[in-house]
């Protein structure tokens, strides 16, 4: 079992807390565990009060553990995405399931952030230089459907 620091534990706690219904500390550690990362009920208490978790009512009645801050940081709205895109994005490129986003120098980590925050279908994670932003698709060619999408949202298609 592999002991994390915090900026990784706190992000497999987030996806855990999004992914199901978390209604204890001790389930969260168990759930950890079974991910095969040690934490004890004392660092996940302490864990979930810095990630601001709330414990909210979910359908049937039940309590569970909710990040409301994560929630909203990761939900950009479309509007946003395309002027955004529409603004930054001067071409998109695709080969199989990588899509290239070309920007205006010093513009591409906005295109990335929005991106990594919409949360978008199929795509798996961005990396971003100065003018230049890769997204890798999920599937062998799933960079066609994205960089559709992309290209739409931008108005270069």
């Amino acid at each position: 079992m592999a002991t994390l620091g915090k900026p990784q534990r706190h992000h497999r706690i987030a996806r855990l807390l999004e992914e199901q219904a978390v209604s204890s500390q001790a389930q969260l550690v168990e759930m950890l565990a079974a991910n095969g990362v040690a934490a004890t009920q004392v660092t996940v208490s302490r864990d979930l009060e810095e990630l601001g978790a709330v414990k909210i009512r979910i359908p049937g009645g039940a309590m569970a553990y909710a990040i409301p801050e994560h929630a909203k940081e990761r939900n950009v709205p479309v509007d946003h995405l395309r002027r955004v895109l529409g603004e930054f994005v001067v071409e998109v490129a695709v080969s199989a399931n990588i899509v290239v986003l070309r920007t205006p120098p010093g513009s591409a980590h906005v295109i990335g952030s929005a991106l990594d925050r919409a949360d978008l279908e199929g795509v798996l994670g961005t990396v971003a230089g100065d003018d230049t932003l890769i997204l890798v698709c999920s599937g062998s060619n799933g960079g066609d459907v994205v960089a559709e999408q992309l290209s739409s949202l931008a108005g270069l298609s």
